[in-house]
């Protein structure tokens, strides 16, 4: 009786990941190639495809055979056990959201964005304002529903790191704000980043980022790469995985960054176990899991001076004109550069948290009734040159810089600077089994994909996030780690005492 079910529930799962693919395309065009003039229409079949989700998810013949699967355990396969568990967790969530309320979100969501586009080109926040109002306000009820009278904030975390809590984030960043703000007071001197700037055709980075991609070992034939305003990856299995990046002709370093990070999250979707592929769990397992990722290949081995050595030969091939009188050591300076900037994606290592602690802090007054939408604007540019010390210009390169509450991914910011911080733990407990900086300086990354996909790709959402990383670390989360390495490696860099 019981794999009669299973059978039913597969078939389940298969119809409902064909409506996520189908919404998953549409987002991915909607981002990158899409007319602007045919967003009405796509907001109107998101609404047709969100309300069918809806239903698949929330109804009583669903959740009558996962419970009965639960029921049962021991007689099926993990796999679907696990994706049972995690899908009546989803389905609590989603449930207590009137249809209605669900699908016009799903609706609003994919206006905002389109609206955010033009708004940050014109950088008019007011523009933007009456479309992140109901975003704010639906996440607000939507997690009222869901827990009534528990803090917003804390349950808007929770769907992107499960157990994570303001009091956590709050311990977390106090660390990291008296171990690192004096390390940045110190940096006094600032290294020629000049070239950096010079002309780059975009055709000459589109040909050095199909390089990078080999470099990290992406198989083209499941792994593309596309060009949007705001980059971001979208996997739709471990077998069609696509990246995006956004190309500026005096700022190489810009793309070079993006498509490494981007590729970071795309190695973790591409080394998914084969038997869980075609899974909702066939994914990866939290945000800060994933930005652990793609944060520890973009910095910790992208910007470390091996790593350099070892592609700079090929950027010199392809940037004749623009590299030829630059070392690889004179552009690892460069790219680590360390200085309070404006823009979080091209944010240096050392300040990048605390572009990240502004938007937590941001969020976390949005949520808890200390600050409406049309004041973030004020107190974002007050709290960046409180914690920078930076004035911003305009909205485009301030409240309107990130993508993400356009889509209402508010409790998502977070999961950088705790991924960072994964990544740097992570690289020490590599370290006592691979020779790294030798494997890197050849260019070689392919021991380090087979050791973390050992210990943490493979598994997609088998395991709680928590317990997966404490297994790969080898020891709980310390977040002195991060401190240190960032410490260590920027005293080096600029001679610090």
């Amino acid at each position: 009786m019981i794999q009669k079910t299973v059978e039913r529930y597969r078939a389940h799962l298969e119809k409902l990941r064909a409506y996520h693919h189908a919404t998953g395309l549409m987002t991915y065009d909607m981002s990158t190639v899409m007319p602007k003039g045919a967003g009405a229409i796509v907001g109107d079949t998101f609404g047709v495809l969100s309300e069918a989700v809806y239903d698949m998810l929330t109804s009583p013949e669903t959740e009558a055979m996962q419970r009965e699967i639960l029921a049962h355990r021991g007689e099926v396969d993990p796999a679907i056990v696990r994706t049972a568990e995690l899908a009546m967790e989803e389905r609590a969530r989603i449930a207590c959201i009137p249809k209605a309320e669900y699908v016009q979100y799903t609706v609003d969501q994919t206006t905002a964005d389109q609206v955010w586009h033009e708004a940050k080109i014109k950088s008019d926040f007011p523009m933007f304002l009456p479309h992140l109002e109901k975003l704010v306000a639906a996440k607000k009820r939507f997690a009222n529903y869901y827990q009534p009278g528990a803090p917003v904030y804390d349950t808007l975390l929770d769907e992107y790191e499960k157990g994570l809590n303001t009091e956590t984030l709050d311990a977390f960043f106090k660390t990291v704000r008296e171990r690192l703000v004096p390390v940045i007071a110190k940096i006094q001197s600032r290294p020629d980043v000049s070239f950096l700037h010079r002309h780059y055709p975009v055709a000459e980075q589109r040909i050095f980022s199909d390089y990078l991609m080999d470099v990290l070992g992406l198989d083209k034939n499941h792994c593309a790469i596309g060009e949007t305003e705001h980059p971001f990856t979208t996997s739709f299995t471990k077998y069609d995985v696509r990246i995006t990046t956004h190309y500026h002709e005096d700022a190489v370093e810009a793309s070079m960054y993006s498509v490494i990070h981007e590729g970071g999250h795309a190695t973790y979707e591409r080394n998914i176990g084969d038997d869980i592929a075609r899974l909702p769990i066939g994914k990866g397992v939290s945000m800060s899991v994933h930005e652990g990722q793609s944060r520890f290949f973009e910095n910790i081995i992208g910007r470390s001076e091996p790593f350099i050595e070892a592609i700079f030969p090929k950027m010199q091939e392809i940037f004749k004109k623009q590299l030829s009188d630059v070392t690889a050591h004179e552009f690892y300076t460069a790219v680590n550069k360390a200085e309070p900037s404006l823009i979080r994606t091209e944010a240096d290592e050392l300040t990048y948290a605390l572009h990240v602690m502004v938007r937590y802090e941001l969020e976390k007054q949005l949520f808890n009734g200390d600050l409406e939408p049309k004041d973030l604007p004020a107190a974002w540019n007050r709290m960046y040159q409180e914690y920078l010390g930076v004035d911003v210009p305009d909205d485009r390169r301030g409240v309107l810089q990130d993508s993400h509450w356009a889509t209402g991914l508010f409790g998502y910011f977070p999961s950088y600077a705790l991924g960072s911080a994964y990544g740097a733990q992570l690289i020490k407990r590599i370290e006592r089994d691979l020779d790294v900086w030798t494997l890197v300086r050849k260019g070689d990354l392919k021991p380090i994909v087979a050791w973390l996909t050992e210990h943490i790709y493979r598994f997609g959402c088998m395991k709680e996030p928590g317990r997966l990383m404490e297994e790969a670390f080898g020891a709980p989360f310390d977040p002195t780690y991060y401190t240190n390495y960032l410490t260590r490696k920027y005293s080096e860099l600029y001679n610090l005492d």
